[in-house]
């Protein structure tokens, strides 16, 4: 019984011999696609008021994406600092230097060689027994060890480093797109951290204000200790809030300049950062009332107290910093192979299949050549006279004949490499997929979940007026309250993280679909 070979070095050799070269790499072949023929939400995708459309080319680059000024400039500063993407830069300088190694080995080292050489015999070794000097110069120029690539291994190396070219290429392309979107991700995350210390200190407000007023009530015996208790507990309570997301926010601004590169000017922040910044730092509203307590500006007096309102406001969002792709709902899964991750996977294909060639040449005699030209003389003076030319010229063929199985374990590593090769190819194309359809199924949901949000955080404020009127009247316990200001406040801080879930989806949109399309990283000389 004989074992089927896929490959056999006699019928490639024989292959070869009629012709004057060939070339033993697999004919490469994308793999088909893993995925559905299209990228789809399995949810509805809502009409949306200002969307742009995909464009046929791809999306747009990202200075069209960011629309907020400010942005924009940091995100050119991040570009420009990012340390993460100064190494993926010269991640392709060295890539390219590697390939010219590769390169030159397609054609022969000339190298030019002089030598002299002055020696003495001494008498008993000469047949007349007296000493004799003699004197040798040359001058040569040639080339040594040149492989006649027959059989394709000089050019399969090459293939292979230029593959390995640019999967680099679009690897610094990938993190470049990945620094732009979390860029944009940890700027609307600085503005959503800066509205929710914002809430935080307009909460601890109110409930001050609350608390002065219930502790004037009960010097007067018109409320009891346990509500003045409640009443504390829950000023406490927003004032750990608000000093919490002070730290927050101050990590997320370095987080932000970690990818930046640099400090972050305040004039490309957010607005809402200058706002809280400039606002009463959370100390000044810290501390219990006392009886000497005064009361906060325009909250009038104890005899005759202002109005008040016991719903803290929220501020409104920001402007849109980015556009919002609209992506059709029939959009072919093939535009997921322009993503520069999945094109990176295939050039690693490419580059493991010619590598195949080069191990399957290594079964077939290997032919180098020697030769120089030159001259040689006895005087130095001599050297370039007619007739003290020289010449060498010495061809050299190698065949395997035992290797103990060498080689044939190379191919066997060079065929598993690339059957790993396109198993990380369609797994690049999977989760292309998935990231995809995951940002289209958020994105399907978002506006309604906005539009029931808004309408909870109306219905929480007016529970917590009406609760409020009913405790001023002593028509309910403070419980009541505390539940309706707890309740509003979550309300509030949830609508201001979909807000942000909103935002940061149209980034994760854009990211996932490859952002712009068009290369800017140039092949190296002689690569096709």
């Amino acid at each position: 019984m004989t074992r089927p070979h896929s490959f056999t070095p006699v019928t490639a050799a024989l292959a070869c011999a009629l012709a004057a070269g060939c070339n033993l790499a697999p004919r490469y072949e994308a793999p088909p696609l893993p995925v559905p023929d299209t990228v789809a939400s399995p949810l509805p995708q809502p009409p949306t008021a200002g969307a742009v459309a995909l464009p046929d080319g791809g999306p747009m680059a990202w200075q069209d994406f960011v629309q907020d000024a400010r942005l924009r400039t940091v995100v050119e500063q991040a570009l420009a600092n990012n340390r993460d993407l100064r190494v993926a830069v010269l991640a392709i300088d060295k890539a390219r230097a590697q390939y010219g190694v590769v390169q030159a080995d397609r054609f022969p080292t000339v190298n030019a060689a002089g030598a002299g050489n002055r020696s003495r015999t001494a008498d008993d070794l000469t047949a007349a027994g007296r000493s004799n000097t003699t004197s040798q110069y040359s001058a040569t120029l040639g080339f040594s060890s040149y492989e006649i690539d027959f059989f394709g291994r000089v050019r399969n190396l090459h293939d292979t480093a230029l593959q390995e070219f640019l999967r680099v290429a679009e690897n610094r392309r990938s993190v470049q797109l990945s620094l732009v979107a979390e860029v944009i991700g940890a700027w609307l995350t600085l503005d959503a951290d800066a509205r929710r210390l914002q809430l935080a200190r307009e909460t601890l407000r109110t409930r001050q204000q609350a608390l002065e007023l219930t502790q004037r009530s009960h010097e007067l015996g018109a409320s009891s200790g346990l509500v003045l208790a409640q009443a504390q507990s829950a000023a406490d309570t927003a004032r750990v809030d608000a000093a919490a997301f002070v730290s927050q926010l101050a990590r997320s601004r370095n987080a932000l300049a970690l990818l930046v590169g640099s400090p972050v000017p305040p004039a490309l922040l957010p607005a809402s950062v200058a706002t809280v910044e400039t606002a009463m730092p959370v100390t000044a509203m810290a501390g219990p009332a006392t009886p000497a307590t005064q009361p906060a500006p325009g909250t009038g007096t104890a005899d005759s107290p202002a109005p008040r309102s016991p719903v803290p406001a929220l501020a409104e969002p920001a402007a849109p910093a980015t556009a919002l792709l609209a992506v059709p709902a029939d959009v072919p899964s093939s535009v997921l192979l322009r993503r520069p991750d999945v094109r990176a996977a295939e050039h690693a294909l490419q580059g493991a299949t010619a590598n195949i060639g080069a191990a399957r040449a290594a079964f077939f005699p290997s032919i180098t050549l020697t030769a120089s030209v030159g001259t040689a003389s006895n005087a130095l003076t001599g050297l370039f006279e007619g007739g003290n030319g020289t010449w060498a010229f010495a061809p050299q063929i190698r065949l395997p004949i035992f290797d103990a199985g060498r080689n044939q374990a190379n191919l066997r590593v060079s065929e598993v490499t690339r059957d790993t090769a396109v198993a990380q190819y369609e797994k690049a194309i999977q989760t292309a997929f998935r990231e995809v359809s995951d940002a289209l199924a958020e994105r399907a949901t978002l506006t309604e979940r906005l539009q029931a949000q808004g309408s909870l955080v109306q219905a929480t404020q007016r529970t917590l007026q009406l609760s409020d009127a009913r405790f001023r009247l002593g028509a309910d316990n403070y419980l009541a309250v505390l539940d309706a200001q707890r309740t509003l406040y979550a309300a509030q801080q949830a609508q201001i993280t979909l807000q942000l879930a909103e935002q940061v989806n149209r980034v994760t949109l854009y990211k996932v679909l490859g952002g712009a399309w068009t290369d800017p990283t140039p092949p190296p000389a002689g690569g096709s």
